[in-house]
């Protein structure tokens, strides 16, 4: 057995550079960190042993560039660049040989394995030799535009526009129409070429009712290959993995070693070494699968394999890199269990799933119970001979505790940018089966809250709770399929949120009077006896209406120390809640007796932002109890202080065009004085790694344009003036 290495380098960011740190931390291996300017403070780090800043933000000046990286293995002394992770350099071959000729080890396949299995064109080829089923399509190298669209005639609409270089879901479109061809052909190059330097696509048959079922393999430099199973990874909303669990529901043990065979032989035909992914797509129609892809790195979602099979993957990936052959042969592997991981990103799912951005302004996690996967070795039956090892058998009567684990990359405080991916942290749990591992996510959804950006949390707390993915019957159209269950009209504030809302900022603002101090000066208050009584006014938090409607609460003090609240809805209705009492038990806890019910309530405040004008508005956010749900409340300011300065923002109008998000402009399509058509492209956003095209809304004129090209914008920028036809003339 050789020795680990003294000190590595890790050439990422965020949670799985943190996810590395922990496990080298354990095997008392030393950390180098390498970041960009923005992320000078960032929990990654704080964590390693050693950092190095390597440039500004965008990552093509910083995570992307090779010489400054192995500049940092130098001078930190590091024997090893360590990416046990994804994205960035991860899947880069060029960097696998400029290390090799550096004499440095990369953690990770050899550089032919790269070439072979990062081009999805020459994987599928592989694959087609070695006997494994894959979607018709063009993966060709002729990339002529109209020849491709030849191609995607020929497999029949709708087809799938796919980065040969791809991974993320970037540089992929779908395509239903040959109208929509060239346009969407040339946003995925685009996306393409920013993401991976490389223009290539692949043109295949879009299969219309999917799975995704990936199968993790694992070689040595020995000659040692395994499967750790599959991960069913279907319910993805912009072609991108939000929720992840194995094994995959339904599959028959036959099936799974099926799967399992298929990848290990995929594997050893390009002398794999290492971690990596297999991906198929399974036909829900059909029941067939077709190899889509060979992943040759760590996944995002590697840790719902480690919780079913108890193992530490990067632990692994520094062994294999040492030398090592692998801990265990496939007889001996675990499958235990159930495991899901949820993705938590700063997006809002009702905006398209569009990024967001901003301060983590306030952060309360669930309590994980595990660093690491719980070790499952002794719930694992041992085969009897002959039978095959890619069929595992576990002990289901085995009193397994539900563990979650957490893999963060930021704490509260920290600012999620533009510049990289969303994602703030992965929720991860493992139950003794499906149904008990997904009560343990919804509770523990239920106890994740944030403040400062949006975030997809609710929505996660309601995909696992349909009862469609209850019963296991997913595929990769599950969301839009779902939609309408899944994002139900926004429900208006409860009386009991408003009356709590209330309550709190009271008691933030200010002690209730008592007899002996009554003459506390607020033009709110009015005091009769030792009554004390104000009414606040609250609105919701939205985005798409300019006249949000207004509630009033009306909180009187009595001289018991209870509170009368009558809340106000708009259309004039009322309800009132006697005998409530109320106590702040911390800043951001409200412990309430409302309608005879006993409630610890969560609620946050969140001040205007610094250097706003004096009409912006607080807000207050109350954490419903039980649920995952946040009712985000706007304290407005003052009619008088509005009317003071109506006008001097001046009223839009339904020509114009605003960010809908901090983005950096790609392309500006439009010039002033030209004339568009409703629904034209004319501005193109990335935020992200995502592009946005931004469409007239209004035939007419354009009169204005306030962006440029390379240019950073912020959220509500107008970027183009659209005139309405005859608006002009009138």
């Amino acid at each position: 057995h050789r020795p680990l290495f003294d000190k590595i380098l890790i050439a990422n960011r965020g949670e799985i550079a943190c996810r590395v740190i922990r496990t080298a931390r354990k095997l008392g291996v030393k950390t180098v960190a390498v970041f960009s300017e923005v992320d000078a403070d960032s929990l990654h780090v704080k964590l390693a042993d050693e950092a190095y800043c390597i440039g500004p933000a965008p990552s093509a000046e910083s995570y992307l560039r090779i010489d400054k990286i192995i500049e940092v293995c130098r001078r930190s002394g590091a024997q090893v660049r360590g990416t046990p992770g994804y994205g960035f350099l991860s899947e880069n071959a060029n960097f696998a040989e400029r290390l090799a000729q550096e004499g440095i080890t990369f953690i990770g396949p050899p550089a032919s394995a790269i070439v072979s299995m990062g081009s999805k064109s020459e994987s599928k080829n592989i694959m087609s030799a070695a006997g494994v089923p894959v979607v018709p399509g063009y993966h060709g190298t002729n990339q002529d535009p109209d020849f491709l669209q030849q191609e995607a005639s020929r497999i029949g609409y709708p087809v799938l526009i796919k980065a040969v270089h791809g991974g993320g879901g970037k540089g992929m479109r779908i395509v239903h129409a040959p109208g929509e061809f060239h346009e969407a052909l040339a946003s995925a190059q685009r996306e393409a070429t920013k993401s991976f330097g490389n223009a290539d696509v692949l043109v295949e048959k879009y299969i219309e009712r999917p799975r995704h079922v990936e199968v993790q393999v694992f070689a040595d430099t020995l000659g040692g290959c395994v499967s750790l199973w599959e991960r069913d990874c279907s319910v993805q909303r912009r072609n991108q993995k939000i929720i992840e669990e194995a094994p995959a529901p339904g599959l028959t043990p036959e099936l799974r070693a099926d799967l399992s065979q298929k990848a290990v032989a995929a594997a050893k035909a390009v002398d794999y070494v290492g971690a990596g992914t297999v991906e198929f797509i399974f036909d829900n129609d059909t029941e067939k699968f077709y190899f889509m892809e060979m992943n040759t790195r760590l996944q995002v979602e590697h840790p719902v394999t480690e919780m079913i099979t108890g193992l530490d993957l990067v632990q692994w990936q520094l062994e294999v890199a040492a030398g090592n052959s692998l801990p265990l042969d496939q007889s001996s592997i675990p499958l235990v269990g159930h495991a899901f991981e949820a993705r938590i990103y700063a997006e809002n799912p009702r905006n398209n799933f569009l990024p967001d951005s901003g301060q983590l302004a306030y952060l309360s996690t669930p309590a994980p119970t595990h660093v690491f996967a719980p070790p499952l070795q002794d719930y694992r039956i041992p085969l009897a001979e002959g039978t095959s090892p890619f069929m595992p058998i576990a002990n289901t009567s085995a009193a397994i505790a539900p563990s979650l684990r957490l893999e963060q990359g930021f704490e509260q405080g920290a600012q999620i940018g533009v510049f990289y991916d969303p994602m703030i942290a992965k929720l991860v749990v493992h139950g003794r089966d499906r149904t008990e591992a997904l009560r343990k996510l919804r509770g523990a959804l239920e106890e994740y809250r944030v403040v400062g950006v949006s975030t997809n949390i609710e929505f996660l707390r309601d995909l696992a709770g349909h009862q469609a993915f209850i019963d296991g019957d997913v595929e990769t159209g599950f969301i839009p399929k779902h939609f309408d269950e899944l994002f139900p009209s926004t429900p208006e504030p409860s009386d009991e949120a408003l009356a709590q809302a209330a309550l709190f900022v009271i008691l933030r603002d200010e002690p209730v009077p008592t007899s002996s101090n009554p003459w506390t000066t607020l033009t709110s208050r009015r005091f009769n006896g030792d009554v004390y009584e104000r009414t606040i006014t609250l609105q919701p938090d939205t985005t798409d209406d300019s006249s949000p409607p207004t509630y009033s609460v009306t909180v009187r003090s009595l001289p018991d120390r209870t509170y009368t609240v009558t809340t106000t809805r708009p259309d004039g209705s009322s309800r009132t809640f006697p005998s409530v009492s109320a106590a702040l038990e911390s800043p951001t806890t409200l412990l309430t007796t409302l309608a005879g019910t006993r409630t610890h309530t969560t609620i946050v405040p969140q001040p205007a932002p610094a250097g706003a004008s004096a009409t912006s508005a607080s807000r207050v956010h109350v954490f419903t109890p039980g649920s995952a749900a946040r009712t985000a409340l706007v304290l407005p300011a003052p009619a008088w202080l509005k009317a003071l300065s109506a006008g001097a923002a001046g009223a839009g109008h339904k020509g114009a065009l605003r960010a809908p998000m901090p983005s950096v402009v790609v392309e500006v399509r439009v010039a002033v004085g030209q004339r568009v058509e409703a629904g034209a492209a004319v501005v193109v956003l990335e935020s992200m790694k995502t592009e946005t095209v931004l469409r007239a809304p209004v035939a007419g004129v354009v009169r204005a344009v306030g962006c440029a090209k390379g240019e950073m914008v912020e959220e509500g920028r107008e970027l183009v003036d659209v005139e309405p036809e005859g608006e002009g003339e009138a």
